[in-house]
């Protein structure tokens, strides 16, 4: 697989925060792997991580949000990379409210959206969520530069993949 690394080497793929509420449970990971995956009617996937809490959160979810972070939020991001939900809270550490179905929206983020999930599909160590946005805002703000992956690659991941 080493041969792969010239190719995945190359990308930079914006980094988001996914947060997932269900059965009185909350839960956030950093993720790298998501996009735009039709355009009509407009769906987003995340993939999330099988071993982490938020995939197992989100396996009973009917909505999820996903926040874009600056460049500069690099701590929002270690909050939600660095630190897993099974030993500490998160959301004590930020601001956030619920929106659309209880969707955990974090306050301080460059945009977000609540997507309903409409399917789950699993794809090697990661299973993919495809989101139909439900409700969207933001900072309101031009914005500038997002977290990228390289931006991140000093966090170290709150629940390593085995």
């Amino acid at each position: 697989m080493a041969d792969m690394d010239v190719f995945l080497d190359r990308l930079d793929p914006d980094m988001c925060v996914v947060t997932a509420a269900a059965d009185g449970e909350e839960a956030g990971c950093l993720v790298g792997f998501a996009s735009q995956c039709s355009m009509e009617p407009v769906r987003f996937v995340v993939w999330l991580s099988e071993v982490n809490r938020t995939f197992r959160v989100a396996g009973s979810a009917e909505y999820l949000a996903v926040h874009l972070l600056a460049r500069e939020q690099h701590a929002l991001a270690e909050v939600f990379g660095g630190q897993t939900g099974d030993d500490v809270d998160k959301f004590r550490q930020v601001r956030r409210r619920h929106g659309y179905g209880g969707a955990v929206l974090l306050e301080d983020t460059e945009a977000w959206f609540v997507g309903r999930v409409v399917e789950r599909t699993p794809g090697g160590d990661h299973v993919g969520f495809v989101l139909d946005p439900v409700e969207w805002g933001g900072s309101g703000t031009s914005g500038g530069p997002l977290l990228r992956l390289s931006d991140a690659r000093t966090i170290e991941a709150g629940h390593p993949v085995d």
